[in-house]
């Protein structure tokens, strides 16, 4: 028989859940775009890749010790990201990897159960 070992997290919780507007994290769900950090889970104000300014990325300056990789959930579809933000996220250290909200929802539960120091903004998709 193969047991099957459930992934320890650790303090930061997994995404169990996102569509319907918004994303479930624990036993909590939320509505809207999210900021996940290490510390906490807030909502984002942006709500689609035309409201993304260097600016949206601010509330990440104090926990940018303990992100490596900043996961950008781009909606529905991935989308270039422009070269100003890029640049406003790696003058904080971090990494930005951008994709659609579902894979970077995925992708962040896998390097949070390998305990990389992740972090994601997520465009809430419908």
């Amino acid at each position: 028989m193969l047991e099957i070992n459930t992934p320890d997290f650790g303090e930061q919780p997994p995404i169990d859940a996102y569509g319907n507007g918004g994303f479930r994290l624990g036993a909590i769900r939320h509505t809207g775009s999210l900021l996940v950090t290490p510390a906490r889970a807030v909502e984002w104000p942006v709500r689609q890749m035309g409201d993304l300014t260097p600016e949206a990325f601010s509330p990440l300056t104090e926990e940018a010790d303990d992100i490596e990789i900043l996961l950008l959930g781009c909606g529905p579809h991935m989308e270039q990201v422009p070269a100003a933000i890029r640049e406003s996220v790696r003058a904080l250290g971090m990494v930005l990897e951008q994709m659609d909200t579902g894979a970077a929802c995925r992708t962040y539960n896998v390097l949070l159960a390998e305990k990389r120091k992740i972090a994601a903004a997520l465009i809430a998709v419908d």
